[in-house]
């Protein structure tokens, strides 16, 4: 099958087998993140011996993931999604492998450029919800973008419970006890590269254009310039929109989880324990994104952003409420946490998705992952310090606050437009 040769019905089939590609390059890089993630600010802890710099090691896993979104979304405007998510993918696993180094040498600066590789891989799998809605129908867009985030799950539930095993694997290897969850994380993100380049193709941003009656043949210029996505998104109320939706959700997100860990051992959890809790985070991230995107579908983007803000308090009340540990609580509040971000995600990235014509999306898509990665960075920079300064609670309150910003903002556009 070829890009020039479809039909309607070998476009519909082609978009079965892509969604399908990245639901399984998502599972493989799930795993990968979310190990890194479950250890990441006790690692960083440990090797700097200051909980206040506990955030870096996260917040520069972030900052990758906004930064590698320039060059990656360069590639896939250029030569599409798949040669832009496996080199992404690439880079995320080196990140990895600097991680082992610095986790075994207790070399801080070498964890953070690590770390900061690693992020590349958050790229990848953030990139690949909007390959989903390349080729999608309009009235599918949120349902088939959502069931690539869904795919997210399996590895990302399995990830932090591989803490426990990658003891046993950095033992064999002669490494420290965490490092052998980074080690999940390399071997995950190789696998997920070989997935996207073996099996996407065609590939469905270059197919999307050529259907739409762009010449991919003729030079592609600036096209995946994320420049031009922000000039873009400002010009485009819907982008803009969207963008917000999805970074303030991000950002609260982000802010919460990555002092989670440290919360709990400062109430002496066992490592097993995190592991858990941040395994149900991301199970509320992930789990019901088919119900969010088939909620965006029915009702529109905006009630979904609305729903995701109630939730995202609700979240940080129970989380701030929390004493030190391990408690139900807690684990509530990060359950509630996880659908929050899901509903400000899965609504704002539809909305952006389809905000532009095929030709431009590489470079608005591009665009608002960076703006929405470089926010987070900050957020989980910040985190630390109120975490070290005010505690676990005042940082909940802000986070609070912050979601309780998006939905004033949200209800203003409205009345805008009416």
């Amino acid at each position: 099958m070829t890009e020039r040769a479809l039909d309607p019905a070998g476009t519909a089939q082609l978009q079965s087998r892509t969604v399908l590609t990245l639901m399984g390059s998502q599972t493989l890089g799930g795993i990968g993140v979310a190990s890194g993630i479950a250890v990441g600010a006790i690692v960083a802890a440990d090797v700097s011996g200051r909980d206040a710099l506990s955030g870096l090691a996260t917040t520069t896993q972030v900052l990758g993931g906004a930064l590698f979104t320039i060059p990656v979304a360069a590639l896939m405007g250029r030569h599409g999604r798949r040669t832009g998510l496996s080199a992404a993918y690439v880079i995320g696993a080196l990140g990895a492998a600097l991680a082992i180094t610095a986790t075994a040498t207790g070399t801080f600066w070498l964890l953070l450029v690590g770390t900061t590789l690693f992020g590349a891989s958050t790229t990848a799998g953030s990139q690949a919800r909007y390959a989903a809605t390349d080729l999608a129908v309009p009235e599918r867009r949120g349902r088939q973008l959502s069931w690539v985030v869904w795919a997210t799950t399996i590895g990302s539930v399995l990830g932090p419970n591989m803490v426990g095993p990658g003891k046993a694997v950095a033992g064999v290897l002669g490494l420290p006890p965490l490092a052998g969850a980074w080690v999940f994380s390399a071997v995950g993100f190789a696998l997920a590269a070989v997935v996207l380049q073996l099996a996407l193709r065609p590939d469905p941003l270059v197919t999307a254009r050529r259907l739409a009656g762009v010449d991919t043949d003729q030079p592609v210029g600036r096209q995946g310039s994320v420049a031009d996505g922000l000039r873009l998104i400002r010009a485009t109320p819907a982008a803009m929109w969207g963008t917000v939706a999805l970074t303030v959700g991000h950002i609260v997100m982000v802010a919460v989880m990555v002092m989670t860990p440290l919360h709990m051992r400062h109430g002496q959890a066992e490592i097993e324990l995190i592991g858990l809790v941040i395994s149900l985070h991301i199970l509320g991230m992930y789990g019901l994104a088919p119900v969010t995107g088939q909620l965006t579908d029915r009702w529109g983007a905006r009630p979904v952003v609305l729903l995701g803000v109630v939730l995202l308090v609700l979240a940080c009340l129970l989380a701030g409420l929390s004493q030190d540990g391990f408690s139900g609580g807690l684990t509530a509040g990060l359950v509630l946490l996880g659908l929050g971000w899901s509903c400000t995600m899965v609504a704002g990235s539809g909305t952006v998705a389809g905000s532009v014509p095929v030709g431009q999306r590489a470079s608005v898509q591009g665009a608002a992952d960076l703006v929405m990665g470089l926010s987070a960075a900050a957020g989980g920079a910040l985190a630390g310090v109120v975490m070290d300064l005010a505690g676990y609670a005042w940082l909940c309150v802000l986070a609070a606050l912050a979601a309780v910003g998006l939905a004033a903002y949200t209800r203003r556009v409205v009345s805008l437009r009416q």
